[in-house]
């Protein structure tokens, strides 16, 4: 198993929302979303929590906080006599969250169109560039990350703290279904491809545009969501048996 360090406290990694000096409870939270948002821990595993102490070189004490916080987020789920196991969320269920993460971008690209300064313009597009650069490469983990920091200039945009909130915290339980879209064949191109129609509505301050095409970004249907469940299907796993349970073959970490 490798072992993972992981720092008392960092700056702000790229893509993510976080402040700088975090704590070291935050900084796991990070390191156990990322690696959730990435299928490196896919939906139904169980996290052993012996493992991830020894996987991150931490104890259990700023372990279970992170536990806790991704709980709360949705994206980790506490079930009895089987601990904390990654969350799995029916099809149902995902194109619900979809659909109103779709119509809360498009509040904040209606905004951001007519409240974005001359600074936000600019971090917008150095965003937009990274993008570009990551899908020029074909990299599509760094194109998830720069995607990530693309959106959330958008929020900062819109000027309105309480929606920000909202969009973050959707974003954040949405993380690995977004993550896994992008490894569709093409989708990160034509995601891309996408983000510049979106850019050219917001520079322009065309509201009803900006709005539109983000709306359009976000939603998953027709053969993009059947193509997500296919994704997530092949990422599906048993949880390992708790005390009393039979016939579900245990996933070691690391």
């Amino acid at each position: 198993m490798r072992k993972t360090h992981v720092p008392k406290s960092h700056g702000r990694r790229a893509g993510t929302p976080a402040a700088a000096g975090i704590t070291r409870a935050e900084a796991l939270r990070e390191a156990i979303e990322d690696r959730i948002a990435t299928g490196v821990f896919p939906p139904g595993m169980h996290l052993d929590e012996t493992q991830l102490s020894q996987m991150f070189g931490v104890s259990r004490t700023p372990l279970r906080e992170a536990l806790i916080q991704l709980a709360s987020a949705g994206v980790v789920a506490v079930r009895p006599r089987r601990g904390a196991v990654v969350a799995d969320v029916t099809p149902q269920r995902l194109l619900e969250m979809f659909e109103l993460m779709a119509e809360l971008e498009a509040m904040c690209a209606r905004l951001a169109a007519r409240r974005m300064a001359a600074a936000e313009e600019a971090e917008l597009l150095r965003a937009h560039r990274e993008c570009e650069a990551a899908c020029t490469a074909g990299d599509s983990d760094d194109y998830f990350h720069k995607n990530e920091r693309f959106h959330q200039a958008i929020y900062a945009a819109a000027h309105n703290a309480f929606l920000v909130e909202q969009a973050l915290a959707l974003h954040r339980r949405l993380r690995p279904y977004r993550r896994l879209q992008l490894r569709v064949r093409n989708r990160m191109a034509a995601s891309f491809g996408e983000h510049v129609q979106i850019v050219d509505a917001l520079l322009a301050g065309d509201a009803d545009a900006a709005a539109q095409r983000l709306r359009q970004h976000i939603l998953v249907q027709g053969e993009r969501f059947g193509d997500l469940l296919a994704s997530l299907a092949r990422l599906r796993i048993h949880t390992p048996p708790a005390p009393g349970e039979r016939n579900r073959p245990a996933l070691a970490l690391g």
